[in-house]
């Protein structure tokens, strides 16, 4: 049962009101002044308060100001002028409505403010979640390490975000390319605009181009309606081109023309779209080679590579595996929603003599499997038994 409060130093006005709402089903509480008013919403939480604006001691637009944000507030006066009604609605009034009160301006009102605070409190909630979840996802997709090899990586970051050059990221397959690119786009101008991933390696080559250009209906057989591709949905944001050493030379060509006209024309279609994206390459394979054997083209290589960045393998960096354990176990952790599992030091030395030919992504593959199957704290033994 929704909660209203009225504030009006005529009685007459309150009982009225109290009448007509509890008649259609609102609990409803009556402060004959502002400052009473003001004293029962902050003790107590009301759906919607109705103010009158001319009152002694405190008048409506003061108590406005003190309990704006609270719930939706509606003020009520029998002196109502344009100027009076667009300062209430200036000052954060849902509502701005005259004596003597209308009864189904009053109840469609009261309607309308009560759902307008449903949507706000569900924005609300959409809200932190979104939040909770980019932190989430945040989380998930940070720079783990203190060793000389990543530093310089992280310092090539700072320094190239905030600009526009096209970078292409190497490194072998579970080095963190992917962490690199989406660090790269949230410390960028167009860190608002959408980060839109491509792994060009898990497309058919005969898909490749409708999915980068998009492709008008009829186009090809099943593209039943128009679609924007890659290049489209990222529009003023950043597009990541992943394993871009397996694309197409066809599919190649057209890159290359998109970056060097910023245009994409979709498949099927002969009108070209104006297009705004940095571009963010990576691969693990050795483009120079692929050069050579004809089957990546030099121009483009030249176009993504303006910026290097070599993610180091985690061989090279066995001085993090204690920090990426830490940070693995936390987060595998706090998924299961379980107290965060220790490594004692002799198993922290047995993970650092490993081979690590998955790197990153196989250290965190083991260390989940070492939370899963061992107990409390885990040891040497339980790295030689399960790792």
């Amino acid at each position: 049962m929704a909660k209203i409060l009225i504030i009006d130093d005529e009685r007459a006005i309150r009982n009225t009101l109290k009448d007509i709402l509890e008649l259609e089903g609102y609990s409803v509480s009556v402060a004959e002044n502002g400052k009473q008013g003001v004293e029962m919403a902050e003790k107590e939480s009301f759906d919607l308060i109705y103010s009158d604006i001319k009152m002694p001691e405190m008048d409506g637009l003061e108590v406005l100001d003190k309990l704006n944000g609270l719930c939706p507030i509606v003020m009520i006066s029998g002196h109502g002028t344009i100027e009076t009604a667009v300062e209430a609605i200036k000052k954060g009034a849902f509502d701005f409505i005259e004596k003597p009160l209308d009864l189904n301006r009053l109840l469609v009102t009261t309607r309308n403010a009560l759902a307008h605070k449903d949507l706000s409190k569900t924005i609300g909630e959409k809200t932190e979640e979104i939040k909770n979840l980019r932190k989430k996802v945040e989380k998930q997709h940070r720079m783990i390490g203190e060793s000389p090899a990543i530093l310089r990586v992280r310092e090539i970051i700072d320094k190239v975000a905030p600009t526009e050059a096209r970078v292409l990221i190497t490194g072998e397959n579970g080095t963190g390319k992917e962490v690199v690119a989406r660090l790269l786009h949230a410390q960028s101008n167009r860190a608002q605009a959408p980060l839109v991933e491509v792994n060009c390696a898990a497309i058919p080559s005969e898909l490749i181009e409708s999915e980068l250009f998009g492709h008008m209906k009829g186009s090809f057989t099943g593209a039943v309606k128009d679609r924007a591709g890659k290049f489209e949905q990222a529009d003023g944001g950043t597009l990541f081109l992943d394993e871009i050493g397996d694309m197409s030379l066809d599919a190649q060509t057209k890159v290359l023309r998109a970056l060097q006209e910023s245009e994409i024309t979709r498949v099927g279609s002969d009108k070209s779209v104006k297009v705004n994206v940095r571009v963010i390459a990576a691969t693990n394979k050795d483009l120079k080679h692929e050069i050579e054997r004809g089957t990546f083209r030099e121009d483009l290589y030249h176009r993504l590579n303006v910026i290097p960045i070599h993610v180091p393998k985690l061989e090279d960096r066995r001085e993090d595996i204690p920090l990426l354990v830490e940070y693995f176990a936390e987060l595998i952790c706090a998924e299961q929603g379980w107290k965060t599992k220790a490594f004692d030091a002799a198993a922290i030395r047995a993970l650092q003599q490993r081979s690590w030919p998955g790197n990153i992504r196989e250290l965190r593959n083991v260390v989940e499997r070492l939370i899963i199957l061992s107990g409390d704290q885990i040891t040497e033994n339980d790295v030689q038994l399960f790792a």
